[in-house]
């Protein structure tokens, strides 16, 4: 203003300095909310601001913790994404994006991503000790599946119950590796253990449709046909 005290100048002026308290008044309650643990108020305001504060990487992250209390974390993904390009060295947002991959079963994203914080600090405690994690679950599972191609069943049994005990704290890898272990006993044809495990993984997952087929090759072994 000082600098161009010409009538459209001030008016613009006014309504930056009117919008920029705006803006620290919905942060103050965003804040607030986010305390008092109501997720669902802060991501509103916080959607708010961020319309007008694009690259404001701490608020991302604010808004990427709200999701991850709701239960949103592809939603927390994307934010914490653009938190890492919009920081530099930003392990933390690497670490926690990391983390959910993990979380919501995708080992492969996961390792690619806490390696990515560990380019940029390799001496990371967090990182460092969740890449030992992802790196060997990765590399157990990659070795059942190439014993499952090379037909090499009881070996790909061994190897998935491995993933369990490497994994016992996330349900969603020994699912999965009790999905792959109905398969390999229906296709070595075990067909009574295929269809307990095949039943048990369907308990937990209703939809799944390789235990399904599974199931239904062990039911023809044993011509149960109905079945």
């Amino acid at each position: 203003l000082k600098s161009n005290p010409s009538n459209n100048e001030e008016k613009e002026a006014q309504t930056q300095l009117t919008k920029s308290d705006e803006l620290q008044r919905l942060h103050s309650q965003a804040l607030s909310a986010y305390q008092q643990e109501d997720y669902e108020a802060a991501i509103s305001l916080l959607d708010e601001i961020l319309a007008v504060c694009v690259w404001d990487a701490e608020l991302r992250e604010l808004r990427a913790e709200c999701y991850i209390k709701e239960g949103e974390p592809s939603k927390a993904i994307s934010d914490l994404k653009a938190a890492a390009k919009l920081k530099n060295d930003n392990t933390e947002a690497f670490y926690k994006i990391s983390r959910i991959y993990y979380q919501l079963g995708d080992h492969e994203l996961s390792l690619s991503e806490v390696r990515e914080c560990l380019k940029l600090d390799q001496d990371h405690k967090q990182c460092f000790s969740l890449y030992k994690q992802v790196k060997k679950l990765n590399k157990q599972i990659e070795s059942a599946e190439e014993f499952i191609r090379e037909g090499r069943y009881q070996d790909a049994i061994s190897k998935y119950e491995s993933v369990m005990k490497t994994e016992p704290e996330v349900p969603i890898y020994s699912t999965r590796a009790k999905e792959r272990i109905c398969h390999c006993l229906s296709k070595n044809q075990q067909a009574t253990e295929a269809i307990e495990l095949c039943t048990k993984v369907l308990q937990l997952e209703p939809t799944n449709v390789n235990a399904l087929k599974d199931r239904a090759e062990a039911y023809l072994l044993e011509d149960m046909y109905e079945e």
